[in-house]
């Protein structure tokens, strides 16, 4: 079965900006470790099972495709990625405060996607 390609895990990168730093994991190291677990576990589970659907992962339009997890406290957690040269990309990651995805978090993403694409 090693050559089945529904068994094959789809490698997960951080988005990396030109002076280096990767935003998405600074942004987890900055977060309480059961929350990061959470994320992480979630990030894991999209990796194993991609192309993905509700309700881990929802289509944001343009190639970006938003991980959802539910934190303690009624928090949620966002990670937008995209997937790039046979690579899931993580471009941006927030704590969702209200229903909808704030456009600031999708503007975010689709400028690094397109960073991505040079």
């Amino acid at each position: 079965m090693a050559n089945d390609p529904l068994s094959l895990k789809a490698p997960l990168v951080f988005f990396r900006s030109d002076s280096g730093s990767e935003p998405v994991r600074e942004w987890l190291k900055a977060l309480p470790e059961a929350e990061r677990q959470s994320i992480g576990q979630d990030l894991l589970r999209a990796q194993w099972r991609w192309p993905v659907g509700m309700p881990l992962c929802r289509p944001m339009g343009q190639g970006l495709w938003e991980i959802r997890t539910d934190l303690p406290g009624n928090r949620t957690a966002r990670v937008l990625i995209a997937h790039s040269r046979g690579h899931l990309v993580a471009l941006h990651g927030f704590i969702k405060k209200t229903r909808t995805t704030p456009e600031d978090d999708l503007a975010l993403a689709r400028k690094r996607q397109k960073e991505l694409e040079r």
